[in-house]
């Protein structure tokens, strides 16, 4: 019973993270960031943790969609991603060491 609450819960986490995108795109970032806003409280609700691909496409202190170039910038720093919301001022940082681990396991960008 409980599992399938959850799969719903992340059906509608995801459907609603694809109506955001929609939305952004056509410049209606009212209704983006309510959509965020409802996929955020369905998560809290349903104890899901938001899926990996949408953790970085809101801002955490304001709850807008983030939309590069748009509402937002995104700049590499040494080890990190860093996004900075035009909202709020609020920056995010999400390390991408894997990234690097990869390039140097591989060999890559040694000139």
């Amino acid at each position: 019973m409980k599992k399938g609450r959850k799969k719903i819960a992340i059906q509608r986490i995801h459907h609603l993270f694809k109506q955001a995108e929609k939305r952004a795109f056509e410049n209606r970032f009212e209704l983006a960031n309510r959509y965020v806003w409802l996929a955020r409280k369905i998560a809290m609700r349903y104890l899901v943790r938001m899926p990996r691909e949408y953790k970085m496409r809101y801002c955490k202190h304001c709850l807008s969609y983030l939309l590069p170039g748009k509402n937002c910038r995104i700049r590499l720093k040494k080890s990190r991603i860093v996004t900075t919301c035009f909202n709020c001022g609020k920056k995010m940082r999400h390390p991408y060491i894997k990234e690097i681990r990869m390039r140097r396991k591989h060999g890559y960008g040694k000139d």
